[in-house]
Formats: C-alpha cells, structure tokens, sequence
C-alpha cells in the first residue's frame, strides 16, 4: 500500500511490535498519551521527533485502512485526531521556550486586572471537518485574548510574543527532517489573509468576521473547531460568527455568490495543472470540492432553521441534509457513494510517497497498481484491465456528482447557465445510446422559424428524433397563439425543454400540441424547475369544479414536463404528483361536504332542524397516494371513515363520499380527473362506502388477511379529519402487528400470496408481479415493517421505508442498496412508460422507438447508461437479485 512507510519499517522493524490494538479508533488523548511515551523524558519535541511518530502511527491507522477495519469517516477522523495530538505537543514545547525568553503575557482581565492572555489554535478545513487525509496540509488559525505586555526581563508585546509563538509552531510542524516534514501548515485563512497578523486579537477577529469578511470567508468557518489552546475563547469567536455563517431565509443569490467564488477558485486551480490529461480526483467537474461545496451551499442556506445540518464533517452533513428531506434519498445515496470511493482513492494516491497529490497515474502500470490497492477490486476481465474499471467507476462517480450539482447549484440561475463539461468524453457505445437524430425539412425548418427562430435554430442544429410530422403539428398549434410564440422567445432553455418533452414523451408532446397555453408551464419548469405545486395560485371559488380540474392537470403536466426538462429523482417527481393530488381531493372533500350541508339544511323536515355534524370525516389514502409515489394515470385508493359518534348520520357522510368520488371521476372533456378506488374498504364490494372506526377495528381484529394488513401499512390521511386519521390508523396498525407480525404468521401468508400474484399476474404485469418484480420488493419492505414495526408512521416513500428497515436491523446494508437501486430503477422505468403510453403500463414497449424514448428517460434519473439494447437485461439482472433477496427473507 505505501512505498514510504515500507521503508520506514525496514528501518524500525520494531514498531510492527508496538502497533497494539487495531480494532478501535485512537482518540486525541490517546495519541497524546502515546506521543508522551515516544517521546520520553524531557517532552520537548523536535519537527524530528514529531514527524517519526506521524509516521509510526500512520502505519497502524494504515493497516486498520489496509484491512477495511476502518471506514472513510472513522479513517480521516484518526488521521485528524492523530494531528491534534502533534499540534498539542508543539504548541507546549514553543510555549516553553518563549517563556522562558519572554515570561508570560499579561492582558486585562474584565475586572481590570492583569491576568496571564491565552493562545487557542482553530483548524479549519479538512481538519477542521476531522476529514484529514494522510498527507494534507492542516490550515490553521491563531488567535490570542488581548493586548499588553510579557512578564519577562525582556517585555515585548502580546501582539509580538504570539506572533513568535505561531512562527514557531509552523516551523517545528513544517520543517524537513531525515523522517519528511511533519504537516505543511497554512495560514492563508486567518482574518486578512496574507495580509493580516500571523496571530491576531479575539477582538480583532470579530471586528473582521462582523464588517469586513468575505463571503467564502464566512463559507470556510462552517468547518472551523478549536483544535488546541484555550478552548473557551476559540468557541466564543466561533458562536459570534456563527449568525453571518447561516442564512436565516431561503435565499438563493447566497449559492449564486458562492457558485461564482467556487469557479473562481476552480480556475485558477486549475491553472497550475501540469498537463491536460491528468484528472485530478479533487478538483474534476463532480470530484471532491464539488461534493463539499455542494454540501456547504445547503447547509448555510438551512442552518439558521434548523442546526442539526451544521455538521463540521461532509458524510455527517449529507446524512442531516437527507434525513431533513433537503436532498432525496437517490441524491443522498449518490453522493455519499460517491464522496467515500473519491476519498478513499485519493488516500490510496497519497500513501505511496506521502505527497498531498490528487492526480491519477497516466502510466497503465502505475493506474493499474492503484486500482489493485482499491477496497474491493476489481481485476481485469477479458479486455478490461483493472486500472480502466477503475477509471470506468471514476467517471461514473463524477458524472453523477455533476448531474446533483448542477441540479441543484444551477437549478436557480437558468437565464445563464451552461451545462458542465462531461468529467470524460463519452464512450462510442454512450453517444449512440439515444435515439439518432433526423434531419429535419427546409420547409418545416421555415415554418417553425415563422413561429419560434430559437426554436427553429435549435432543431437545424440537432435535428429531431421523432416523425416529422410531430413538429409539423406543433408548429401549426404555435401559429395560433402569438402569445406563446413570444414566450418561447423569452427563456434560453424554453425551446430545449419543450424539444425534450416533443422528443421523448408522445403522450405530453399531444397534450401540448392541443393546448400550446401549457408552454406557460414549460416556462415555470425553465424559471424554476424545482418550484412546489403553487396550491396558492387557485384562486378559484368552492362552487368552481372546472376551475379545479383544470389546475389539476395544467400543475400534473408540469410536474411531468419538469421531470424531462429539468430530472431529478423519480421519487421526488412521484411526490410532486402526489401532493397535487392530495390537494385535488382535500379540495373535493371540502367542495362536497360544504354541498350536503346546504342540501341538509334546505331539506330538513318541516318542524326539525338539521343536525350538524360534530365530527369530520376522514379521507385516507392507500397504495400509491399513501405512500406519496402517485404517478400519471394512477388509481386513487381512497377510503371514507367516520367517527363512531358520527355514526348516526351515515347516510348524510355517505352523500358526502359520493360527491367526493363524482367531482374526481366525472368526464371532463380531456377524460375522467382522476381514477378512484374504494376496494380496499373492509369486506370490498360487498362493505358500504362509508364506515365507522369501529367497524374497521373489528375487521381487522378478527377477519382481515395478512395482505390487507400490509396494504394499510400504506395508509395516509389526506382530507378531513388528518389529525384523526394519522392517530386512527396507529391505532389500527398496532391492531394489525399484534394479530400477524408477533405471531410470525404473515410470513408464509404473504409469501403465498406473492406466489399467488407471480402465477396470475406476472405474465400480464411483468414489471410488477413477474419474479424479482416490484411486488418482491414491496413484498420484502411490508413484512419487515409488520415483523418488527409495531408503530404507524404518518408517511414512507419506498427509499424512506427501506431506511425504516434497515434501521430496526431487519435488513443489512447490501440489501437496504440492493433494494434502493432496484425500486429506483423500477419507478423509473414505470414512470417512463406511463409518460411515453400516456397510461400505466406493466412490461417494456415492442417498438424500438419507444424503447428508445424509454430507455433515455430512465438514464436520465437512474443515472444508468441505459439504452433500447440494455433494458431489457438491466431489468432482468435486477430481478434476478431482489428474489434472491426475496427468497432469503421468506424462506
């Protein structure tokens, strides 16, 4: 693993001996413990001294690397502690000898009396953040409590004594010894920069930090933490600045000052490259920095809200951001993945010579030896070498980083951004993948330029990738309405969106060509992509159903334009859609309750008054909606219970429901609004629409089946009553896990009833119900949930019940990424299908067109380099995997 720490051991063949246990991680004082002992009687170090014990404990936090004992957190974090440890002992022996010279400095105290000033050391960084590497710089800054005087027969001033300890500190760190240097150390981040005092005033610091520092100065401070020193006064400084480091709004021109300082910076880094052809693991589009600032941009913009996401560490920091739902569990997963496999190689770079490089080898047997000495590796197979799979993963990793930055960064400055340049040229087999793209007529060329000269330059450019006639139509559609015309001239990224949206979705590319008023909501898509549902902007009155239909399909087909134009994960599409749809049923709810009052009260017999409801009902959602995955085309699993108080006016509710089903399902000249379900209710066809908790209480006491059990495991309230329903439904689940998940029957229940969907459905739906399907999936997730659940929770999407699962230690990690990867891809490909079909569809297209359309928009959110060739086989070896994880959980 290391050239140089072998040869450190040839000559202390005697450390092998003194290595001790490397099954746990050394904490600070452990080292300091350990340094002490090194260094004997006097402990006064020498840069010697502290540069051989780096090296000698490196080899032990190497082998613990070496032997996977230790993950990317727990290694830089040893690493890091391992510094603090130095750092300490350097810090005593230069405080010493300027003691002795100077005696000690005095400064007023707050009673005004003189008391001895003290030094504190803040790392910054990637010590700072404890994610040293193992041949970093550590940048550092002094701070001293205040002006005055030394003791000492030869007085100077504080300014000046702390100036000289902190040379001397960097000295005796960085100085070159038979044993390297210790820590080359920078000071470049202290108040001023280059310019300022070596060691300033705590004053002199917050006087900085409060008028006068930089935006990315105050960016840095995130990771800032007292590494040594007077503990107290490093924190003061840092609780002080702490209101400039976090945004209090959501104010997104911070990431754009950001994003401008980090291009800066990526410039003239990237002028002191060495060659163009070296990549550099650091700095390449989606390489480490990208990952960091990526990280630090959603943390100043949600840090003043909430603190827990102001976590110094990156891998701690991404955990935060996704279990506060400001990243997706795909954007999560990404970069984490991706953050740990970039950090680990830029170790296995630096461990052979102890240089802070971060450039992979351009010579075949070099790249070849680091891919080797990679976790895991891969060896070569058949023409593959090892070195050029690594390179492979590399790219991969990178282009995925990219896709998340730029998505996120970029998401709110689209009037002038350009797409990243790809971290390496695409391969032959990946510039082929998508459909190829046809030369379009000078006529229709013309037509369209009478309409949109964007548009029309765009399509002269690239071609189109669809019949021509496609354009022809939507180029008639556009004559009609200037308004849009002039639209489309208006925003850079219009005319690429609705491309897109022509290109590879026949099913909206109709929709839009009959309507070309939706290029309104194509242009929200361009202006912000990742905007919410604007719930507010439905202005319309109760009594306006077509006003509401209407909303419901404009805000559905702007959700899916968004999801090509602008991709994010297919879950956060699906949740999109579903709050939409949340929305378009609360609505209904209240438009045919508000409507059976009024009928109530006019008809109440004469000499009788209308007895009010004193209770609402509760409108909950199953399958698709209570999970928040609803997608185009699919059925709502709606039920309708009442309180049992309520009981006694269940013919009155009953007319409620079924005007709530009306307005959802009535023909509205583009088809039904939305598909309603109510089989899922107690007893199916043959129970009443409308039922009491009771009676659903005793349903599932004594005659529900294991699969109905699982099937409320789905639930969520959606209209009326949520606070009732949210805690009914714990009520009823706990009914549930009693009856089947302590017993441990439901195992071989479910499992008979997969096996029984398999043999019925799973030649008709093969997506879903064929084996390794989705269902296994779903099938895995519900079981464990109801084997050792025993609790409601208000609302899981399928990555967030993973999670859930694995969590309570039912399923390990491979799984837990076993089952992510494959529902993620699952969804992607069912959400293509439905965007291409305009319907749900449960097995891959016949034509080759459409296996082409599908096959570009599942890259687009998979991040797999999927084509109309590999679909196929994709799907069948993730099958294949989830019912061998299927079987081990049911058998």
């Amino acid at each position: 693993l290391s050239h140089f720490l072998s040869e450190e051991l040839l000559r202390h063949p005697e450390w092998i001996l003194d290595i001790g246990d490397v099954e746990g991680t050394c904490s600070t004082l452990e080292y300091k413990a350990r340094l002490a002992a090194f260094l004997g009687e006097p402990t006064n170090a020498t840069g010697f001294d502290l540069a051989l014990f780096r090296r000698k404990e490196l080899l032990r936090i190497v082998i613990r690397d070496g032997l996977g004992i230790s993950r990317v957190a727990e290694l830089t974090e040893e690493i890091s502690n391992l510094a603090d440890a130095i750092l300490a002992s350097a810090i005593e022996t230069v405080t010493e000898e300027m003691q002795a010279r100077f005696g000690v400095p005095l400064t007023p105290n707050a009673r005004g009396e003189m008391a001895p000033a003290v030094l504190t050391v803040l790392a910054l960084g990637k010590l700072g953040g404890r994610e040293l590497n193992y041949s970093s710089d550590i940048d550092l800054m002094f701070l001293h409590s205040g002006n005055g005087e030394t003791s000492g027969p030869r007085r100077i001033t504080n300014g000046g004594y702390f100036k000289k300890v902190a040379n001397g500190i960097t000295t005796l760190l960085s100085t070159y010894t038979p044993a390297g240097i210790c820590y080359r150390v920078d000071l470049r981040l202290r108040p001023e920069g280059s310019l300022g005092e070596v060691c300033s005033s705590l004053a002199c610091a917050k006087e900085y930090y409060a008028r006068r520092a930089r935006d990315w100065e105050l960016q840095m401070l995130i990771k800032a933490r007292v590494a040594a020193g007077d503990e107290a006064m490093g924190e003061e400084l840092l609780n002080f600045v702490e209101g400039s480091i976090y945004s209090t709004t959501l104010d997104f021109s911070t990431i754009e000052k950001m994003s401008e300082t980090r291009e800066r910076i990526g410039e003239k880094l990237a002028r002191k490259r060495l060659r163009h052809d070296q990549l550099d693991v650091k700095l390449a589009p989606g390489g480490i920095r990208d990952i960091e600032f990526l990280v630090q941009c959603l943390q100043r913009l949600h840090g003043a809200r909430d603190t827990s996401v102001q976590h110094r560490g990156t891998l701690f920091a991404l955990d935060s951001l996704y279990r506060k739902d400001l990243l997706s569990g795909s954007e999560y997963a990404r970069l984490d993945e991706a953050y740990r496999f970039l950090r680990t190689l830029e170790h296995r770079l630096q461990l052979e010579d102890d240089r802070q490089t971060h450039t992979l080898p351009t010579n075949e047997r070099d790249l070849e030896r680091i891919a080797l000495r990679m976790p895991h590796p891969q060896p070569g197979t058949g023409h593959l070498s090892a070195g050029t799979q690594l390179l492979r993963t590399l790219n991969q990793h990178l282009e995925n980083v990219q896709t998340i930055y730029d998505r996120i960064v970029h998401a709110q400055r689209p009037l002038y951004y350009q797409p990243s340049t790809p971290a390496s040229p695409p391969s032959p087999q990946a510039e082929g993948a998508g459909q190829a793209s046809s030369i379009v007529s000078e006529r229709t060329i013309e037509a369209l330029r009478r309409s949109s000269p964007h548009l029309a330059a765009h399509v002269q450019l690239h071609g189109f990738r669809r019949p021509e006639n496609v354009l022809q139509r939507f180029s008639e559609a556009l004559s009609r309405g200037p308004a849009h015309v002039r639209l489309l001239e208006s925003h850079p990224l219009l005319p690429v969106y609705t491309l897109q949206i022509l290109e590879l979705s026949p099913y909206l590319s109709e929709q839009l060509t009959g309507a070309p008023v939706l290029v309104e909501d194509i242009y929200r898509v361009a202006d912000q992509p990742n905007a919410r549902p604007a719930f507010e902007a439905l202005a319309a009155p109760l009594s306006d159903i077509d006003g509401l239909r209407r909303f419901f399909r404009r805000e559905t087909f702007r959700i899916q334009a968004a999801s090509i134009g602008s991709p994010e994960s297919v879950f956060q599409t699906l949740d999109r859609t579903s709050s939409v749809a949340e929305f378009l049923i609360a609505r209904g709810y209240r438009i045919a309750l508000e409507k059976a009052l009024a009928h109530g009260r006019k008809h109440a017999a004469p000499g009788t008054r209308f007895e009010e409801p004193q209770n609402e009902m509760m409108v909950v959602a199953l399958g698709r909606l209570g999970m928040r995955e609803f997608d185009l085309a699919s059925d709502a699993d709606l039920l309708f219970i009442i309180p049992d108080s309520e009981a006694p006016r269940k013919k009155f509710w009953t007319r409620v429901a079924e005007h709530v089903v009306e307005i959802l399902t009535a023909y509205a000249g583009h088809g039904p609004t939305v598909s309603i379900d109510t089989r899922l209710r107690p007893n199916g066809r043959e129970g009443t629409l409308v039922q009491s908790e009771s009676n659903y209480v005793e349903y599932f006491s004594h005659h529900a089946e294991a699969w109905e059990g699982i099937a409320y495991m789905k639930a969520r309230g959606v209209a009326g009553d949520i606070e009732r329903s949210t805690a009914f439904l714990t009520q009823l689940q706990q009914v549930d896990w009693r009856r089947y998940g302590q017993s441990g029957r439901s195992r071989q229940d479910l499992r008979q009833m997969r096996m029984r969907l398999q043999r019925e459905q799973g030649s008709i739906t093969p997506l879903k119900a064929a084996e390794g399907g989705y269902y296994d999936a779903d099938f895995i997730l519900m079981y464990l949930r109801l084997k050792g659940a025993g609790m409601f929770f208000k609302s899981l999407n399928t990555p967030e019940r993973i999670d859930v699962v694995e969590k309570m230690g039912h399923l390990d990690r491979s799984g837990a990424e076993l089952l992510l990867e494959a529902t993620t891809y699952y969804r992607a490909v069912d959400h293509a299908l439905r965007l291409v079909k305009g319907k749900a569809e449960a097995k891959l297209p016949t034509t080759q067109s459409e296996l082409e359309m599908t096959a570009e928009l599942v890259r687009l959110w998979t991040g797999k380099h999927s084509t109309a060739d590999t679909l196929s086989h994709e799907l069948a070896e993730l099958q294949r995997r989830v019912r061998q994880l299927f079987d081990e959980v049911f058998q």
